[in-house]
């Protein structure tokens, strides 16, 4: 009789110590984040088991449970008309503000999701939500694109389906079917999407077949560099809910297509040691001691080995691709960039990206914006609604909306 007590109070504790998490204090609604954190972690964990035993790919397993039952069809409203079509053989999910409401052309904004370039899509219930609500608040044409995933494709072809469903549908008769505005055109993305969006950007700069430009650029805690895993903000948030700077490396490594054998050396920053030739002048570019405001910096030191791995370098060439690193673009192709807008978290091992990308462009003259929330974590931005609704979420929301409305 003693027993049934017993295994509860044992299963309590289980559940309590894989739910906790320590969390900084500067956090609104700490438990809600646990609980989150914890549903991530469980969706990771069981990913992984099903690998093991040898079921599928552990993102396949992944990306079925995180997103499987949340996809949604198209769906119009009395405000908007929304369908699935394709854009050179790259699916598209379009929002459109019903016609009859408006007289002349409007604006648009081209969205690509995160999702660590594996999990996530432009049907799912959040992107879906957020795209919607981008489209009636801005008054704008949304085009989501729904690029292929890790592990059925690898880099740079994620950024070959956004490059490729951007520059369709920035021809003129493809913006005239839509009644868009061919000098208010946005491309924006979160996270990994944010990554993609902002290396479209860098390429259509350098396109002298494109007679149509993009406006704006705005990126939400944009993931932009895999030569340093040590920057202050991966210190930091080394193991904050959602997104762990393990996790980012695994990511990193999937996408690039390399072996998680790399993981512990890309941890340390062995990848970009003084004896990799290759990443001496890139480390430059991104010398965080220099780009970052010393609130972000605090007491944490750079960490530079001074002997490392250099066969990393020569197995995985794309370490030192821009496209792969939009923030070691040089800065002939920076100048080159539209007006950005750049929103970081503080809770977020990507915070020093952004925070970087915005000192270079700035360096390089372009107009920037960068918003940053003391209480944001990585992703909050996807949950503004119910069930899952924080109040960072809104907020970062409800301020890029902002300024894509007063900017677009």
């Amino acid at each position: 009789m003693r027993t049934g007590p017993a295994l509860l109070t044992a299963l309590t504790a289980l559940a309590a110590y894989y739910v906790y998490t320590p969390l900084p204090g500067t956090l609104n609604e700490p438990w809600k984040l646990m609980l989150l954190g914890a549903t991530f972690r469980c969706a990771q964990d069981l990913s992984t088991f099903a690998h093991y035993l040898g079921l599928s790919h552990h993102l396949h397993v992944l990306n079925f449970v995180s997103s499987y039952f949340d996809k949604l069809d198209p769906e119009s409203s009395a405000n908007l008309k929304v369908t699935d079509t394709a854009f050179d053989g790259v699916g598209v999910r379009i929002f459109e503000p019903k016609k009859e409401l408006h007289g002349s052309l409007q604006r648009s904004i081209i969205y690509v999701h995160g999702g660590g370039w594996a999990l996530g899509s432009a049907r799912t219930r959040s992107y879906d939500s957020l795209c919607r609500k981008i489209s009636e608040n801005v008054d704008a044409v949304v085009v989501s694109i729904e690029y292929r995933l890790v592990p059925n494709v690898h880099f740079p072809e994620q950024i070959h389906d956004v490059y490729t469903a951007t520059k369709y549908f920035l021809q003129p008769e493809i913006l005239a079917k839509y009644s868009v505005d061919p000098q208010r055109i946005a491309l924006s993305g979160d996270s990994a999407g944010g990554n993609l969006a902002a290396a479209v950007c860098q390429q259509l700069t350098q396109d002298d077949d494109m007679t149509t430009k993009v406006k704006l650029q705005a990126l939400i805690y944009p993931v932009l560099q895999m030569l340093d895993f040590n920057t202050p903000s991966y210190q930091q948030n080394m193991n904050m809910p959602i997104l762990n700077r393990f996790v980012m490396i695994e990511f990193w490594l999937d996408y690039i297509n390399s072996s998680y054998s790399f993981a512990h050396a890309m941890l340390v920053n062995n990848h970009t040691s003084l004896d990799v030739t290759e990443a001496v002048s890139l480390r430059q570019l991104l010398n965080w001691s220099s780009l970052l405001p010393s609130s972000f910096k605090k007491n944490y030191k750079p960490l530079l080995q001074s002997i490392g791995s250099p066969s990393i370098a020569q197995e995985v060439p794309a370490l030192f691709d821009p496209r792969a690193s939009p923030l070691i673009a040089h800065k002939e192709i920076l100048r080159k960039l539209p007006k950005t807008y750049v929103l970081t978290c503080e809770h977020d091992v990507l915070r020093d990206d952004g925070t970087m990308y915005v000192k270079r462009l700035e360096e390089a003259g372009v107009d920037v914006t960068h918003d940053h929330y003391e209480d944001g974590f990585h992703g909050c931005m996807l949950f503004a609604t119910w069930p899952m609704y924080f109040s960072a979420g809104a907020r970062t929301r409800d301020g890029y909306i902002k300024w894509l409305r007063e900017n677009l």
